[in-house]
């Protein structure tokens, strides 16, 4: 199939690097000359586990290209499947300014029948708007083309994205019709031969779909997050909660990781949009606020325990932070939690030494030089004299560590895990003071 994918980012690329793989023909178009002339050059603008490779194996190949050109892109493909951002607008609600402006381009140089593809994260309703705005500039046109837009939601896991496309749970598609039915089939074929797991519904289903399974994930987060800070308070150990609960099929292990709350591109903005959302149809979705209080209240945590582990006189320290994304496997910092620690941290007079595997250019993107922060080479470079570790990240190569060692590097024995990611009992009996998450031995109230 010839198919046109409209952004580059972290959706665009992986959807169509991974459609390209499968056989298709791929032209993925952004407006972003520099970005286009990277990926052209094979350079990744995202950190994703075997992406660079897979892109560049199907450039090679000729199944994958990028450009600039608009008109073209539109031409090019039957399917256009519209992947660009959607950020918050400042009242929450997701900004449509740029998946509206694609659907203008579409609508402005399509010569043949298409059908667009929403696979942005929209909120229910825009496939509507998408559908309105061709029509209308077609319209202007004085031109009368069949099309049709469906719903398509990404439910990517960055750090683990490819695998969650190739080998994901389901495929979601919005539409009632047989024609669009008939392209999709298509089009996800290669992936859904062994398994039948494309769904089909209406398209207002599919958009409320993509946002309810999130706020679901993130509700259970925050969930866990509160058991977590009742736990400390009563001397309970809830990492034993967690395996107590999560052994309940109908609970399971996923998402029931306490910790200093959620970050990235996805929880955040979208619990939010689904708030707004359910405001504009006047309904108060008092669940959804909750859990984006908690876990706006959980991301405080870091730094609550570091100043009571000083008595607040953290003025002139230097504290060593391992991890700065939101996850591992990302360099993607976006709402991280590091970001919350770090700059309470710089406005109560700290120094930060950081270390993470991926994201050190983001941080430094984002926060440019400044003297209070260090980026350093490696963890050990982090900790070497530092008042104290936090935790932020729970990469692999902070899992494993000599605590002997880390007593004697650290200027201060201190410890805030904020990913639990050690026996506070070892840690502890290697004369560390260790303040983790609802383990029971934090400080309490913090």
């Amino acid at each position: 199939m010839k198919i046109t994918i409209f952004g580059t980012g972290y959706v665009g690329l992986v959807t169509g690097t991974c459609l390209a793989d499968v056989g298709h023909d791929v032209v993925c178009m952004d407006v972003d000359a520099d970005k286009v002339a990277r990926l052209e050059a094979g350079e990744i603008p995202i950190y994703e586990p075997g992406l660079e490779t897979l892109v560049r194996h199907n450039m090679a190949e000729g199944r994958l290209r990028f450009t600039t050109d608009a008109e073209a892109a539109v031409r090019f493909g039957t399917l256009q499947f519209i992947a660009v951002g959607t950020p918050p607008d400042e009242d929450g609600s997701a900004d449509l300014q740029y998946v509206l402006a694609v659907a203008e381009t579409i609508g402005r140089h399509m010569t043949d029948e298409v059908v667009v593809v929403d696979k942005s994260t929209v909120p229910v309703g825009t496939a509507d708007r998408v559908r309105d705005t061709i029509a209308r500039v077609l319209d202007e046109r004085g031109e009368s083309l069949a099309f049709e837009v469906c719903s398509n939601p990404e439910f990517l896991k960055e750090g683990n994205a490819i695998e969650d496309f190739t080998q994901g749970a389901r495929i979601i598609v919005g539409t009632e019709s047989e024609w669009v039915k008939g392209l999709m089939r298509e089009c996800y074929g290669p992936y859904i031969r062994l398994q039948e797991k494309l769904m089909f519904m209406d398209v207002r289903a599919a958009e409320l779909t993509k946002y309810a399974a999130n706020a679901m994930l993130a509700t259970k987060i925050s969930f866990m997050n509160e058991i977590a800070n009742l736990a400390e308070r009563l001397g309970a150990d809830v990492e034993q909660v967690r395996r107590g609960i999560g052994s309940d099929p109908r609970i399971g292990y996923h998402f029931i990781y306490p910790g200093c709350g959620y970050g990235g591109s996805c929880f955040p903005k979208d619990v939010q949009a689904l708030a707004r959302t359910a405001g504009d149809v006047d309904y108060p979705a008092d669940l959804l606020q909750a859990v984006e209080a908690v876990n706006h209240r959980q991301k405080q945590t870091l730094f609550a325990k570091l100043s009571r582990a000083f008595d607040g006189q953290l003025a002139g320290r230097t504290i060593a932070v391992w991890g700065l994304s939101f996850k591992p496997n990302t360099d993607d910092m976006r709402d991280a939690p590091s970001r919350t620690l770090m700059e309470a941290l710089w406005a109560a007079g700290a120094r930060v030494r950081a270390y993470d595997p991926e994201a050190m250019d983001e941080c430094r993107r984002i926060y440019g030089p400044r003297d209070d922060l260090a980026l350093v080479a490696d963890r050990q470079q982090a900790v070497a004299g530092a008042d104290a570790l936090v935790i932020c990240t729970e990469w692999k190569v902070f899992r494993t560590v000599d605590f002997a060692w880390l007593k004697d590097e650290l200027a201060m024995p201190v410890i805030v895990d904020g990913r639990n990611l050690f026996d506070p009992a070892t840690v502890q009996g290697h004369g560390l003071m260790y303040y983790a998450v609802g383990r029971g031995n934090s400080l309490q109230g913090a």
